[in-house]
């Protein structure tokens, strides 16, 4: 079993089928939600009731990727990355953001700067989010204590840092 941090992949998926509503407006069941599968069009895996019941309650944990595919497809296009068993796949307003090219355009931008800009640039977002009478954007990183991020170095203190290792040799 592979070791991650967050929710496991069936935690996710009942929380999925619970938020993400069928054809009749209800939560999903192991059965409405294979015959969204069966109903997507094109081609696709077929995934039963019985696999995704084994999925949901955690007795099987490793599905093909054409089922975890096609049960996103069927759950409303959600991103398959985040069935994955990655703490940086638990966000899935972020990952639906991803989805976005403008989205990830504005991420490219955004890599490298120093983290003072990242956060004046995250303050006038959420003013700016709060001018047009949108909601404060989740974070599902909020939890954490702040402080922890990693701080990328510049490429003269990854240099002197390799130096200094190297001379510890």
């Amino acid at each position: 079993m592979v070791s991650h941090n967050g929710p496991s992949l069936a935690e996710k998926l009942r929380a999925l089928m619970a938020s993400r509503l069928d054809a009749n407006g209800r939560a999903h069941t192991s059965r409405s939600l294979s015959a969204a599968v069966s109903a997507l069009p094109g081609e696709h895996a077929s995934v039963s009731f019985a696999a995704i019941a084994k999925l949901a309650n955690g007795s099987q944990d490793n599905p093909t990727v054409g089922t975890i595919v096609a049960l996103c497809k069927a759950l409303n296009d959600v991103p398959p990355a985040h069935l994955l068993p990655h703490e940086s796949y638990n966000d899935l307003a972020a990952l639906e953001a991803f989805e976005s090219p403008d989205a990830r355009r504005v991420l490219a931008l955004l890599n490298g700067l120093p983290e003072s800009e990242l956060h004046n640039i995250i303050a006038a977002l959420e003013q700016r989010r709060a001018e047009l009478g949108l909601e404060p954007a989740t974070n599902a990183e909020s939890g954490k204590e702040k402080g922890k991020r990693r701080r990328r170095r510049s490429k003269d203190e990854a240099a002197r840092y390799a130096a200094d290792a190297l001379e510890g040799l």
